[in-house]
């Protein structure tokens, strides 16, 4: 009996704390930006402020786009058809500027915390 309790508390505290990891990560509100023809869809995100969030960004044009942000300090390049996500710590209200550099002229963007 001794030992059944030996090894089955240690692996019912293991299991407790991997069950707990899916929810945490559930809760992140997560938003998605399309890349495409050298725009960005929505141009407009809206997020809760002082939130974090996950921005889920995917390429879905003919060649190699990117995410940047000067003032939020991010930038991801992404080439055809990929996807990738950027997280984000909580963001005052306000609007911060995005922009893609290979279209300058047409990927602009703006996310606004409210």
């Amino acid at each position: 009996m001794q030992i059944v309790r030996r090894l089955l508390l240690p692996l019912l505290a293991v299991l407790g704390i991997l069950s707990a990891v899916p929810a945490q990560a559930e809760e992140m509100p997560t938003f998605t930006l399309v890349m495409r023809a050298g725009r960005f869809l929505p141009e407009t995100i809206e997020v809760p402020a002082n939130t974090k969030f996950r921005l889920l960004v995917k390429n879905e044009g003919p060649g190699a786009e990117e995410f940047e942000s000067v003032e939020l300090r991010k930038e991801k390049v992404l080439a055809p058809g990929a996807s990738s996500f950027l997280i984000f710590q909580p963001l005052k209200p306000g609007t911060y500027k995005f922009f893609g550099e290979f279209h300058p002229a047409t990927a602009q963007g703006r996310i606004v915390a409210k």
